[in-house]
């Protein structure tokens, strides 16, 4: 690991201001129990050699890198690579460190795997996951998102996961993570709770962030080989943040390169009309940590919008609060027709159908490359879109022909 992944975060899982874990008494132990267990398993040789043994044997790791010539020929400037993380087992990142939690689960004897889920993508490669270690799975997933995301909630159901529909509130993901984390205490003996990104109380950020390493670390190898320089722009859409974290942290170290996160605008910059955390939050706490939160007028998190389920989260990973602080890595946001407009670009002109999240880092490179002649970007397409075409086919219709 690079020397900012080795110091960062502290014992406590503080990134500077951000982290930390502020926990009920009940889940105390529990969380204890994880970290002291990552902490040990996470470094035998047993645990290395099974996890790779999956990403190689089953995930079919490592992911290539395409150069999108065809829309870099359109827009003139800077050349555009994608870190095709769309062909990853599942259609996703998720899976990274979903099979990673599962056999640390394992490992720790649990035989139940709990989780929440926006997009979907999440809770497919959780219950992939136990599938895969034959393990029991529980998924909340908000009503809204069920209805959006149906082609994810069929492939769960699928892998034998038990989908709970949350109703309450918003009914999207901040409340399924509020549902999972009710329905997990009483059963914290037996069940991880595998949290979706770089989000939660420590460790999840840091695990989460190191089981996605795998991205950066290929990523930085593939692009030496292919292009023989590094990336000038390395960019990734920002929800939770866990895409973004394990292609940033292959690059974290290389000063020479800006990284980008990209955050859902929604429809405006009015507050329920995005999910723009770190451009618009402040500093709060939610679900166990402390990090920048978008909060209403009573101080609580307020509701947001985007296109993209798996975006739309009133807070985001406290690494990443921690890294706009420090100024490591730049924030700034698409907004829902730029994401639409990239989904059917990507999908027109280069054969690939990506997610609507992916499609915000997508959205982004395609409005900077024109400035950056002479420049590579290398985006994450965190994941494919075959979740999303019948909502934006019923929705929006199939673009121009």
């Amino acid at each position: 690991m690079t020397s900012y992944l080795k110091n960062t975060p502290d014992r406590d899982g503080f990134f500077g201001d951000y982290g930390g874990a502020e926990l009920p008494p009940p889940l105390v132990p529990h969380f204890k129990e994880i970290r002291e267990a990552y902490d040990r398993i996470s470094r035998s040789a047993e645990f290395i050699r099974d996890l790779r043994y999956v990403r190689k044997h089953f995930q079919g790791r490592p992911t290539p890198i395409s150069y999108l010539k065809n829309i870099s020929d359109s827009l003139g400037g800077a050349q555009i690579y994608a870190k095709r993380e769309d062909l990853n087992h599942t259609g996703a990142h998720k899976l990274n460190h979903c099979m990673a939690e599962a056999l640390l689960a394992k490992h720790m004897g649990k035989t139940k795997l709990m989780a929440e889920t926006g997009a979907g993508q999440h809770g497919v490669a959780l219950a992939t996951a136990a599938a895969y270690f034959g393990m029991e799975c529980e998924i909340h997933m908000g009503e809204i998102d069920i209805e959006k995301e149906a082609p994810n909630v069929t492939r769960m159901k699928l892998l034998g996961a038990t989908v709970v529909p949350v109703g309450f509130g918003g009914r999207s993901l901040k409340e399924a993570v509020d549902s999972a984390f009710q329905s997990y205490v009483p059963q914290a003996d037996k069940a991880l709770f595998a949290i979706g990104s770089v989000v939660g109380p420590h460790p999840f950020p840091m695990m989460v962030r190191d089981f996605q390493h795998v991205v950066g670390v290929e990523a930085r190898e593939q692009f030496l080989d292919m292009v023989g320089v590094l990336p000038d722009i390395v960019t990734a859409c920002v929800g939770g943040g866990s895409n973004a974290m394990g292609l940033f942290s292959g690059f974290i170290d290389d000063e020479g390169v800006a990284l980008y996160g990209v955050e859902p605008l929604g429809t405006s910059s009015k507050l329920g009309e995005h999910a723009a955390t770190i451009t618009y939050g402040v500093d709060g706490d939610i679900h166990g940590f402390r990090t920048l939160v978008l909060q209403d007028e009573a101080g609580e998190p307020a509701p947001v919008h985007t296109i993209a389920s798996g975006l739309d989260y009133p807070g985001v990973g406290p690494e990443h609060a921690y890294l706009k602080k420090t100024g490591r890595v730049n924030y700034t946001a698409a907004d829902d027709k730029e994401a639409l407009a990239a989904f059917f670009a990507l999908s027109r002109q280069e054969g690939i159908i990506p997610a609507l999240e992916s499609a915000h880092a997508v959205a982004f490179a395609m409005r900077e490359a024109p400035k950056h002649p002479g420049k590579a970007i290398l985006l994450n397409l965190s994941g494919r879109g075959d979740k999303d075409i019948d909502f934006v086919v019923e929705n929006f219709g199939v673009g121009e022909a």
